[in-house]
Parts: C-alpha cells; sequence; structure tokens
C-alpha cells in the first residue's frame, strides 16, 4: 500500500502526506470500476460474421442480453485469468530479462554503446533522432509492434552510456517505435484489417499517413532530447533521480565493467544479438511469428553467448535468474492489468460502450463527427488496446456511420489508427507498455508523469490531421 508520512507543523498539528499509489493498487482500483460498470451499464452484444480471416461486428445487429454482473469472487479471479491470458508476455518478459542479464555481464552492450556515442563525439541530439527514425520505420513498415519489447535493452544501454535515466532510454527507443505504429504508413496488419473492411485498397492514402508520421517524430524527437537535456545538466531534475536505473547492486548483472574496450569478442557477441533480432524480423513479417517465438529466440540468444563467453552452465542459470528475478515485479503488472479487460470482457458491456457512444454520433456536422470519431477511439483504446481487435470491432461500425455523416472511409481508417496509437503510450492495460517498463524497470507512474505532455501534443498532432483530412476529402489514394 501507499505510504503514508506524518510531519508535525509549529503548531502541533500533524500534516499527512500520501505517496503516489503502487502501480498493482491503482490498475487494481480500475478493475474495481469496471467491475462496478457492469452493475449500472446494461450488458449487450453484436454479432459477428467471419469475413475471409476477419471475425468483426455486423452493424445493425446489436441488442441487449442477460446482464452478467462481476460478483467478488469474479473480480479477484479476473486477476488469475490475466496472468492466464497474458501468460506469454509474461514469460517473455522473464525470457529477456535473464537473456538480458547475460548479454550485460559478458561487458558487451555497454563497450558497443561506448565506443558508438564516441564515434559520434557524444552528440545526443543526433543519437536520439537517428535511433528514434529507425526503430520508428522499422514499425510504420509493418513489424509488429509487441517487437518493440526486444530492443528496450538497446535503448537502456544508450541511456546507461549517456548517463541518463532509463526513462529516457526507454523513450528512446519505445516512443519512437510507437510514431511508426500510430502512423502506420506501410502497416499491413491493423491498416489492413481496417481498409479491407473500408473496402479500401491496401496501403491507399498512404501520403497523408506519411506526413502524420513526420510530425509525430518531430514532436517525439524535440520532446524526449528537452528531457534529456534537462536532466543533463541537472540529474536532479530526472523523474528516477533517486535510483536512474534501478540496479541491482551486483555490478556483474548490470554489466558494469571498468574496461569498456570493444574487444573482438564484444563484437562476436553484439553480432549474435542483431543476428538473433534479424531471424525473428524475417518470421515476423513471413512467417507470422509473435510473442512465443520472441521468447524462443532470446533463450537461443542467451545460450549462444554463454558459448561463446565460455559460460558455465550452471554460472549461465545463476546470472540467467538474477536477470528474470529483477523483473518479477513489472512481469506481474502485465497480468493484473488484463483483469481489467477480462471483467469488462466477462461483463458483456464492452459492445454496449461502442454501440451508445457511437449512435449519437450520427446526427453530428462533418467536422465535428470526424473529430468525434477520433476521441472515440483514443478513449476506446484505453480498454482495448489491441489494434486488430479494435478495428474488428469499430470499424465495421464506422464504415456506414462515416456514410451517413459525409466523411470518407478513409478519414475513418485514420480517425481509428491514431485513435489506436497514441494512447497505447500511457494505458495500463496496454501489454506491450506494461512489458516495455518492466525490462527498462521504471515504474508506470513515473512513465505516466513523463509521458502525459506528450500523449497531448500527439493528441493535438492527430486533430489537426483529422481536420486536415476532411478539408481534403481524404480519398482512397
Amino acid at each position: 500500500m501507499a505510504k503514508r508520512k506524518i510531519q508535525s507543523n509549529d503548531k502541533g498539528f500533524k500534516k499527512r502526506y500520501w505517496a503516489v499509489p503502487d502501480a498493482f493498487i491503482i490498475i487494481f482500483g480500475i478493475s474495481v470500476l469496471a467491475a462496478i460498470a457492469t452493475y449500472i451499464i446494461p450488458a449487450g452484444m453484436y454479432e459477428r460474421e467471419e469475413v475471409g480471416d476477419i471475425t468483426q461486428a455486423v452493424p445493425g445487429s446489436f441488442r441487449f442480453v442477460d446482464s452478467s454482473p462481476a460478483s467478488l469472487m469474479d473480480l479477484f479471479l479476473a486477476i488469475q485469468q490475466g496472468m492466464i491470458e497474458s501468460g506469454n508476455i509474461i514469460f517473455l518478459i522473464f525470457m529477456i530479462g535473464g537473456t538480458v542479464a547475460i548479454l550485460e555481464s559478458t561487458g558487451a552492450i555497454d563497450a558497443g554503446i561506448n565506443t558508438l556515442i564516441r564515434k559520434t563525439r557524444g552528440n545526443k541530439t543526433l543519437l536520439i533522432a537517428v535511433v528514434s527514425a529507425i526503430f520508428g520505420i522499422i514499425c510504420t513498415v509493418g513489424v509488429a509492434s509487441n517487437a518493440v519489447i526486444a530492443f528496450i535493452p538497446i535503448g537502456i544501454g544508450l541511456a546507461r552510456a549517456m548517463k541518463l535515466d532509463a526513462i529516457a532510454g526507454v523513450a528512446i527507443v519505445y516512443l519512437g517505435y510507437y510514431v511508426g505504429n500510430t502512423a502506420g504508413v506501410l502497416e499491413p496488419t491493423i491498416l489492413g484489417i481496417a481498409q479491407t473492411i473500408a473496402e479500401l485498397p491496401l496501403f491507399s492514402g498512404l501520403l497523408l499517413r506519411l506526413a502524420v508520421f513526420i510530425a509525430l517524430l518531430a514532436v517525439t524527437i524535440i520532446y524526449v532530447c528537452r528531457y534529456v537535456n534537462k536532466i543533463s545538466r541537472d540529474p536532479s531534475q530526472s523523474l528516477m533521480a533517486d535510483n536512474p536505473f534501478m540496479d541491482n547492486p551486483s555490478a556483474e548483472v548490470n554489466g558494469e565493467h571498468s574496461n569498456d574496450t570493444f574487444t573482438k569478442k564484444h563484437i562476436v557477441i553484439i553480432l549474435i544479438f542483431f543476428s538473433f533480432i534479424g531471424i525473428f524480423l524475417y518470421g515476423a513479417l513471413n512467417l507470422g511469428w509473435s510473442i512465443d517465438e520472441l521468447s524462443a529466440i532470446f533463450i537461443m540468444m542467451g545460450v549462444t553467448v554463454a558459448i561463446v563467453d565460455k559460460i558455465t552452465p550452471n554460472e549461465f542459470m545463476r546470472r540467467f535468474m538474477n536477470g528474470a528475478r529483477s523483473i518479477t515485479y513489472g512481469a506481474l503488472v502485465v497480468g493484473i492489468a488484463r483483469a481489467v479487460i477480462v471483467v469488462m470482457e466477462d461483463g458483456r458491456i464492452l459492445d454496449t460502450i461502442v454501440h451508445g457512444a457511437l449512435i449519437p454520433l450520427e446526427s453530428l456536422p462533418v467536422i465535428l463527427g470526424a473529430q468525434a470519431l477520433y476521441l472515440f477511439n483514443l478513449l476506446f483504446n484505453l480498454l482495448v488496446t489491441s489494434g486488430s481487435g479494435q478495428a474488428s470491432i469499430v470499424m465495421p461500425l464506422m464504415v456506414p456511420l462515416v456514410d451517413m455523416l459525409d466523411i470518407t472511409r478513409q478519414t475513418g481508417v485514420l480517425a481509428l489508427k491514431l485513435g489506436d496509437g497514441i494512447t497505447n503510450i500511457i494505458t495500463p492495460t496496454s501489454g506491450v507498455l506494461m512489458a516495455v517498463l518492466a525490462i527498462g524497470k521504471v515504474s508506470w507512474t513515473k512513465w505516466v508523469r513523463f509521458v502525459f505532455p506528450l500523449v497531448l501534443w500527439w493528441t493535438a498532432v492527430g486533430a489537426v490531421f483529422m481536420g486536415i483530412a476532411v478539408m481534403i476529402n481524404y480519398g482512397p489514394f
């Protein structure tokens, strides 16, 4: 529970100060609210139909069904069910944590990043811009958003070498990556589902989405660089000033070596890391690989690095378990975050929320209607963070609605993409975000303090482009 601090003033009265609640408490509180909502919001459902490989809601098929409110037992069972449904992400976090501990213990990551910094003469702005842009491009051309979890150690290593904090390390990689996810210039999954349902050519409307990508990337780089410059001038301004990387005392696990010379063995280990990541990216793009395969890739990576560095099996397991143990907190947060969705799905209120929110939009003017659709998707994504899930639920209902409002279907797709991407960087119900924060050892509450102003900037940029889409009658091509 949150710790209470008591302080006496000159008059002898006691002032009470309450710390920010722990992430577990906040998320469980959201689950309680969701459970209460199942008693207030009527249960309802849309019929679903299979269209090709897509299971989508049928417009006009909404009906109220028997209420299924969450009992006290249901509320706590949802935690168990959330852990089960998030099991692949939870185990991925443990696998990455253990493998990264092996990598860091070799000194290769620190030595390689220190060499990179020396080569760029310590230009932090250049490094941040280049790294963020690279990961943004990787995501926006189709590499699944959950793959960003694998790259977080790079950002953490970069931030450590530049004497920043873990928040900066996560932001450099994760925010750049999610710019690509939000714009979705050539992203075939969420964009593909949305455009298929809207009967639009795949990847059509590319130029405006490219402009969205450039605008969001510029805003993000400026925002992150301002934070980096601030904490570089005064480390006490860091949101993690008390412990910038949540380090364990063991320097061996964290890879803190006094000799950062980049040796031939370090080069081989770095090549092993990128080779295995390359294998996963190939599998993700061509073989449908996802989180399960990424876990396997990291285990194989760790074993290969141990062989190269001549780490004994017992020593391998000791280092691996130390790394996995250090991120247990973050791994379990992912499961309890999923519990919120479990409560709402079992209570059958998600479809009712969609139906109740979209129907009133039918009478709005064009500009207001487009912005309202955008706002709805922003807020709905706080509940359903799966982009493909959101597209299959919302897009079939939006198509007749945008036709009625005289808004182009491409504008409707843009509203869904922007809404799906922006709030993913803050919502605790996002398994990917919570996994990223677990790997980076950043608490969700501190992350929210850092990223919330950027969410507002992204939201404003999205609103501008929604307005542009309406004015130019944003069409198929």
